[in-house]
């Protein structure tokens, strides 16, 4: 039985002070940016983002993927990147600071990166090999002056596998990895280079380089930023990719966490363009003559189980009634079909999909069976805590669907009371693990999860020896056998023999029901008519070099 709980979109079970100075705070946002832009020139695009502040802006962004959409691949590149300028098919690695890169043939833990000549960062000085090894030494060398703990919590654990790394001459970069492991490309890609000059001339301070960062991207900062408020970026007009040199004047960027919030500054005129609009507003939009873009996207909207003693998520027979007792296509159609119900932790139809066993159908009879096998019932019931945010990158309307969730839970007999943060702090506590006092004993973690590519999609979150503060294995899972199947996908470099080790780990993750496994958002975003150009990736992030907004 299907049921839409609309009202979950006005009302959640969160505290109303908590709603309120959401409100009142994203609306001062709003009308600041509206003072500010009032005379704003045509070629100037305004959007509306989820995070509650501007993202890091000296290099590791933080504020999850859409920092690094708005804050990482717009002021600075990585070795390698991502394609973004198709729409019909999943984006693929492609060159970036790095022209090419390989594994050495006789050495499996040995990596070659050439590195792309004449690049210049923002302040004029050159990108070179140094100036890579310097920007890895700022993000694991604790005794290196340009170290940078803020950045370092974004970074390093992005890059597990790095174990050194030196400059062969100024345009031959190696990297050691601790083991052979095929995903180093994947992990690189996160990683953004920062200049070493514009650090010495900001002296040696990283507060100050925030207020003047310099990468070699093709948006610059110029005038700072008002933390909370805006952030204004313009065209890097010596960028060495010429077809991504931006088109518009500038891109202006408002946190407005609040989701009605951001429709009413879209209505207004006071932005151009929104993430995540509420879904009950999109027919009124289309109406108004906004557009409407969405595109499938390698995303999960998760919980993440805590596996530390005394979690109820260590017996299986719970997390699989947990997932038989989420009706999804209720939920689908409270998001107003902007999603993708889950069939598993990968999206269906993914080529990691494989198999599995076990399927994620709505089944609260089934679901309450497996209560009663472990031991539960209406006189014994399970009461927990579970972390959510109230806003953020790709967490989609969480303080609605989380309440959602609860009422279906209720019904098998879990009964969950929610700590809810801002998305930052929320990550912060995630990086920190289950056993962090920030956790405040909370058995799972609300996260949308970034699933691209296998280690940022599934090896991180499970291996043994990623857990805090090794890496983001927030529930302290470990299993032998899973740790031989991540092993073999590092030891696999044929790409269609890795796909079916990746397959064999995704059937795992369900059949073992390692994660509250909910849906795929689609990636929906709201548009003035006036905006042109846009080529909505199916990637967590996106180029904003080809897009103009009409007078």
């Amino acid at each position: 039985m299907t049921r839409t709980f609309r009202h979950a979109l006005h009302r959640t079970s969160v505290p109303s002070g908590f709603r309120k100075s959401i409100l009142v705070g994203a609306a001062a946002l709003v009308l600041a940016a509206a003072g500010a832009g009032a005379a704003l020139a045509a070629g100037t695009l305004r959007i509306g983002m989820t995070a509650s502040d501007i993202p890091l802006t000296t290099g590791q962004t933080d504020q999850g993927g859409e920092g690094q959409r708005f804050m990482g691949y717009t002021v600075y590149d990585a070795l390698i990147e991502w394609d973004l300028s198709r729409s019909d098919k999943p984006s693929s690695l492609t060159p970036g600071l790095a022209l090419s890169w390989a594994v050495d043939g006789a050495d499996k833990t040995k990596w070659t990166f050439k590195l792309r000549d004449g690049v210049k960062f923002h302040d004029g000085s050159a990108f070179n090999a140094d100036a890579v090894v310097w920007n890895l030494d700022k993000l694991l060398k604790q005794d290196a002056p340009q170290f940078d703990k803020r950045q370092a919590a974004q970074g390093k654990s992005r890059m597990p596998a790095v174990a050194g790394y030196k400059a062969v001459d100024p345009l031959t970069l190696e990297v050691t990895t601790k083991t052979p492991d095929a995903t180093l490309p994947y992990q690189m890609s996160w990683i953004l280079m920062s200049s070493p000059a514009n650090w010495e001339a900001q002296g040696r301070n990283w507060d100050a380089v925030a207020q003047k960062p310099s990468g070699t991207g093709p948006w610059k900062i110029e005038n700072g930023f008002m933390p909370r408020e805006r952030v204004e970026l313009t065209p890097n007009k010596d960028y060495w990719d010429a077809k991504r040199v931006p088109k518009l004047d500038k891109l202006v960027l408002i946190p407005l966490p609040e989701p009605n919030t951001r429709v009413a500054a879209l209505r207004s005129g006071e932005v151009d363009w929104i993430e995540a609009p509420a879904p009950d507003s999109i027919p009124s939009l289309k109406d108004a003559g906004f557009a409407i873009v969405t595109n499938s996207y390698p995303h999960n909207w998760t919980w993440h189980f805590s596996r530390v003693e005394g979690s109820p998520w260590n017996d299986i027979r719970v997390r699989k009634a947990a997932n038989l007792a989420v009706d999804r296509d209720g939920l689908n159609e409270l998001l107003g079909g902007l999603s993708i119900p889950a069939q598993g932790f990968m999206p269906p139809g993914h080529q990691w999909f494989g198999n599995p066993s076990f399927k994620l159908s709505y089944n609260i009879e089934e679901a309450t069976k497996l209560m009663a096998e472990a031991g539960y019932g209406p006189d014994k019931r399970i009461k927990t805590k579970v972390l959510i945010s109230s806003s953020g990158s790709g967490q989609m309307l969480p303080l609605a669907m989380n309440e959602y969730i609860q009422q279906t839970l209720a019904e098998i007999g879990i009964d969950i009371e929610y700590e809810v943060a801002d998305w930052n702090t929320v990550i912060n506590i995630w990086r920190a693990g289950a056993t962090d006092p920030s956790a405040k004993g909370a058995t799972a973690i609300n996260y949308s999860y970034f699933i691209q590519d296998p280690f940022t999609g599934m090896i991180r979150h499970l291996q043994c020896n990623l857990a805090p503060p090794a890496g983001t294995n927030w529930g302290y899972y470990c299993d032998p056998e899973m740790d031989g199947l991540f092993d073999k996908v590092r030891n696999t470099f044929d790409p269609a023999e890795q796909d079916k080790v990746l397959q064999q780990i995704h059937e795992k993750y369900v059949n073992e029901a390692l994660f509250l496994m909910v849906t795929h958002d689609v990636n929906p975003r709201a548009m003035s008519g006036k905006v042109k150009g846009f080529v909505q990736a199916q990637n967590w992030f996106q180029d904003f070099s080809t897009i103009t907004v009409d007078p």
